[in-house]
């Protein structure tokens, strides 16, 4: 998927940035999709907390589609050119297409409990590898995923009991997880 670098940045071997820019490409289709998604929620959530959600949802749009900027930036910085056209995504995404369409908060709450679960843990993937090839990058994955960690929590005090329990638990697809999340 990565074409030959023409320079990168003082200090980082050629294929050291190659697999940097690999890193980073992978997290900005998975920002682009995501931000996405986002505001598909927005549109579509209805139910007695709507506007609740629907307010809460745009500042993690804007927050995350800020995430793909830097993300593109940074393969910029590095040598790469950065690949954001939405053909590109759909080729290379190894997830599914977001699965809920008009439905309660509830429901849309429980799909992005687990849409969070997926990208984060692809951050979180990313962290070891990143501390051998680029401690910079490294940086900017921990940052965008205290970011992401804390709107995973405001979607999941939507979903837990007093007791701290989540409806989604066990949940292995956006579709169950809606379910539960409704029940």
């Amino acid at each position: 998927m990565t074409s030959k670098l023409h320079y990168t940045v003082p200090g980082m071997s050629q294929p050291d940035a190659e697999r940097v820019v690999e890193l980073l490409q992978s997290r900005l289709y998975a920002c682009n999709d995501l931000h996405l998604t986002l505001k598909h929620v927005h549109w579509n959530v209805v139910g007695p907390h709507f506007i609740a959600v629907h307010e809460m949802i745009d500042p993690q749009v804007e927050t995350v589609r800020g995430f793909a900027d830097d993300l593109a930036e940074r393969i910029a910085t590095l040598g790469g050119s950065p690949v954001g056209t939405p053909g590109a995504l759909v080729a290379a995404r190894e997830w599914d297409e977001y699965s809920i369409g008009r439905a309660t908060t509830q429901e849309h709450l429980g799909a992005l409990d687990l849409v969070y679960q997926g990208v984060i843990s692809s951050y979180r993937a990313g962290f070891e590898e990143l501390d051998e090839l680029d401690p910079v990058t490294q940086d900017m994955f921990i940052a965008q995923t205290e970011q992401l960690e804390l709107f995973h929590w405001f979607v999941r005090a939507h979903l837990e009991d007093k007791g701290g329990n989540l409806s989604t638990t066990g949940a292995g697809s956006e579709q169950e997880a809606a379910a539960a999340a409704s029940e």
